[in-house]
């Protein structure tokens, strides 16, 4: 099947804009070099197309109990007007079917990001499972009307001042309708991002998209960043990405509970949702695999472990790395992997086999480099 286009796809070109494919989408990769896109997000501002990404509506009397049966958060404690996430929708096995932010417009509609790999399969398993419980719910796949940005970086928030002061004001993970940004009228703009700095996502039907991010880069000197630039950001501030840290399979990827995901995304209190008995059995028995991050020695800086890269503890297989970059806000070769609970000692001396060798590394927690406090 040929890989879909994003609806900007012309404009990113004559920017400069390098296209790759990625879950089945043409995407911008770079425009000047990743390096650079990574530092204005690290150091100053970038604007990424993120439309490959699903964007999906649930409306309906039963969509908090579709929503609820699905994710492993509870989602009833969400506000309105606010987001609810990352949490996780698991299969019956406690592997990950997708990692998701939510949005609350009200009781009976939310919005849905699922990754661009799960889109198509989560819109099936939300249908699917409505129909299993007799829920009164519709789900509507919006990807295709809207253009998705995000603004990301220390110095977005001085450029959402300039489009709207009021989205300016809004809050971490709290979202407008209906906004003015500049000369575009958005569908909504929340406070939210995926790199680990500050940041703006944007919903917009195309032609106002278009309008937002040519006057970003014109007149308020946004970078335009891309895909490759997002995924090394994402490993810095120890993000998961399907296919890497997660997946359904489970003689290839560990139970949810090995993430380590964090902020919030299991609530032990909950019960019922899809997955938790396989969840529980797997906390009850102990997690034997955990993820963790990797920083390489100095003297090994410029080495980059990547995926499949094999973690080694005095000559014994602990564990593989699951993703890899070069951090240029350290200087370091970083990635994510999953070690043997016996030797996933924060802060530890470890090995990793690259092309032949072992190269010494280091045990690190998530992040791998200074993040702002939010």
């Amino acid at each position: 099947m040929a890989a879909r286009s994003i609806p900007l796809e012309d404009l990113h070109r004559s920017i400069g804009a390098s296209f790759g494919e990625f879950a089945g989408w043409k995407v911008p990769m770079s425009y000047t070099s990743t390096l650079e896109e990574h530092m204005a997000v690290r150091k100053d501002v970038g604007v990424f197309d993120i439309s490959h990404m699903g964007r999906v509506a649930v409306k309906g009397p039963d969509a908090l109990d579709l929503l609820e049966k699905i994710y492993t958060k509870k989602i009833s404690k969400t506000k309105t007007g606010f987001l609810s996430g990352p949490t996780l929708a698991l299969n019956t096995h406690a592997r990950v079917k997708d990692d998701e932010m939510l949005y609350r417009i009200s009781d009976d509609e939310w919005l849905l990001v699922p990754n661009a790999a799960a889109r198509e399969a989560m819109i099936r398993h939300l249908k699917s499972v409505a129909l299993q419980e007799s829920y009164s719910v519709e789900v509507i796949d919006h990807t295709s009307d809207y253009s998705m940005l995000a603004i990301q970086g220390p110095r977005a928030i001085h450029v959402m001042e300039k489009l709207s002061k009021d989205a300016a004001s809004l809050k971490p993970l709290e979202f407008q309708v209906n906004v003015t940004l500049g000369t575009a009228r958005v569908f909504l703009v929340s406070r939210s991002g995926w790199t680990g700095e500050d940041g703006f996502e944007v919903w917009a039907r195309h032609g106002d998209a278009r309008k937002l991010l040519e006057e970003l880069v014109s007149r308020y000197g946004v970078k335009p960043a891309g895909i490759a630039a997002r995924d090394t950001l994402r490993i810095e501030a120890g993000f998961v990405l399907g296919g890497h840290e997660y997946g359904e399979d489970p003689t290839v990827f560990p139970c949810a509970v090995s993430l380590r995901y964090g902020l919030g995304a299991i609530d032990w209190s909950k019960k019922g949702y899809i997955g938790e008995p396989a969840l529980r059995a797997c906390r009850r028995e102990g997690a034997r695999w955990v993820r963790v991050g990797i920083v390489m020695k100095k003297k090994h800086a410029r080495v980059i472990p990547r995926q499949g890269t094999k973690v080694v503890v005095e000559g014994i297989d602990v564990g593989w790395v699951t993703s890899g970059t070069f951090s240029p806000v350290i200087g370091r070769g970083v990635a994510q992997a999953y070690v043997d609970s016996r030797y996933a000692l924060i802060g530890e001396t470890i090995e990793v086999h690259v092309r032949g060798r072992l190269y010494e590394a280091k045990i690190s927690e998530f992040p791998l480099v200074p993040l702002p406090s939010k």
